[in-house]
Formats: structure tokens, C-alpha cells, sequence
């Protein structure tokens, strides 16, 4: 399509929008942004709305990721308000998640684990059908560092501070941490006196999780606006 009016230049989209300009092409070969027109002499000429849907997109990716911003800003007007309250819900279940985790985390922190009598140690069947788990969970969890067992005659035997340190990854993992995060964590909680930074562990997360519902209302009212300009 050619114009001769003058518009925005693709860099001009890319300062406004905090992209660079093959980002911003590459927005618009993914359908993320509207076609742009083109010059008299050929060259790519954008609007304020291209300008605002690259901002609601940007929002949105760092409120549910790339792959559903995407999915959202290539749906259309009746579909993507349906499509940010399911991102809505989850993010909802998350933050209920995290609430039971940093609850949980705390009581079992707090949990005494001295003096423990042979009969309070869990075989592995015993501690996966407690917490609702499978036994290659735990051995997995295991084969990652996250949790040690003691064998006892080739049998996994959980004592009351192993049991514990199932119950806290299981629990962060119930919050949304994942393998590699607790890889990072569990080593330096297992250091004496250092079960309360599960703490500020669980409160990171929860800022995370505010700021991605930040972003689902900024990207949301973007797209609130770019829709009442359609035509």
C-alpha cells in the first residue's frame, strides 16, 4: 500500500516503543503490529498506533510471556478480552499458591527436627503418599540436588530434616519455583539458621507476581485504546 502522507519512520516506532528496529519489523511480520504503508519511494511508514500496539505488546510479554502476548495481540477485538481474563485467572491461582506456600514454609521452618527417634524417619513411599507426590518426584527432585535421602540396607530413608527439606522444595515448587531456581536456593538454606530467607525467597516472588499484574492492566488498557481507534 502506498501513501504519501507522511508518518513515523521504523526507527521512530523503536525509540518510542523501547525496541530496536529489527524488533519492531519482526512485530510486524508476526502479526503483532498492523501493516504498515508504504512511501512514495517504498519506505515503511507507521502511526501513533503502531506506536501504542508495540507498547501493549511489550506490557503484555512481561506480564504472561512472549508466545500468549503474541497469541493475545493477534486475536481479535471480541476475542483478546476473554484471552486477558484467563491470564488474569492464572496469575490469580499463583498468587493463592504463593500465599499457602509462604504459610506453609513458615510452620514447617519452625518444625524441631532435634533429638529424632529412629521411627520418625519416612521410607520413600511413606513420604510421597504424605505429601500427595510420586516416588520418582522425590527421586528426581534428588537427582537434581534439591533433597537427600539416607539408604538404609539400598532403601531410601527420609530422616525429620530430610522430611523437611521435602516439604519446603515441594511447597516452592507449588509457588512457581522451578529447577534450576531451587538449585540455586536450597543449598544456601540448608545452612544453619538460614530456613527463614524462604521467606524473602516467597516475597520475591510475590513482587514478581504484582509486577506482571501491573503489566496485564497496562497492556490491557492499551488495547482498550487501540480498539476504540479501529474502525
Amino acid at each position: 500500500m502506498k501513501s504519501r502522507k507522511p508518518g513515523l519512520r521504523t526507527v521512530d516506532v523503536a525509540r518510542q516503543a523501547g525496541y530496536s528496529v529489527q524488533q519492531i519489523r519482526n512485530l510486524e511480520h508476526d502479526g503483532v503490529l498492523p501493516s504498515s504503508v508504504r512511501s512514495a519511494a517504498g519506505y515503511r511508514s507507521y502511526t501513533a498506533q503502531h506506536v501504542q500496539a508495540a507498547l501493549a505488546y511489550r506490557a503484555l510479554a512481561a506480564a504472561v510471556g512472549p508466545v500468549q502476548a503474541k497469541a493475545i495481540m493477534r486475536s481479535a477485538d471480541s476475542a483478546w478480552p476473554e484471552l486477558i481474563d484467563e491470564a488474569h485467572a492464572r496469575l490469580h491461582t499463583e498468587r493463592q499458591e504463593l500465599r499457602l506456600a509462604r504459610q506453609a514454609a513458615a510452620a514447617i521452618a519452625l518444625e524441631p527436627v532435634r533429638d529424632p527417634r529412629p521411627s520418625d524417619a519416612m521410607n520413600i513411599t511413606e513420604l510421597a503418599g504424605a505429601l500427595g507426590l510420586r516416588p520418582s518426584t522425590l527421586r528426581h527432585w534428588e537427582s537434581e540436588g534439591l533433597i537427600s535421602a539416607t539408604r538404609i540396607m539400598g532403601q531410601r530413608t527420609y530422616s525429620p530434616s530430610e522430611v523437611r527439606d521435602v516439604r519446603i522444595v515441594h511447597q516452592l515448587r507449588l509457588a512457581g519455583y522451578r529447577i534450576p531456581q531451587l538449585q540455586a536456593l536450597m543449598p544456601q538454606l540448608r545452612q544453619a539458621g538460614r530456613w527463614a530467607e524462604v521467606s524473602s525467597a516467597l516475597a520475591a516472588r510475590e513482587a514478581s507476581l504484582n509486577s506482571r499484574s501491573r503489566h496485564l492492566i497496562d497492556g490491557a488498557a492499551l488495547l482498550i485504546a487501540l480498539s476504540s481507534r479501529a474502525p
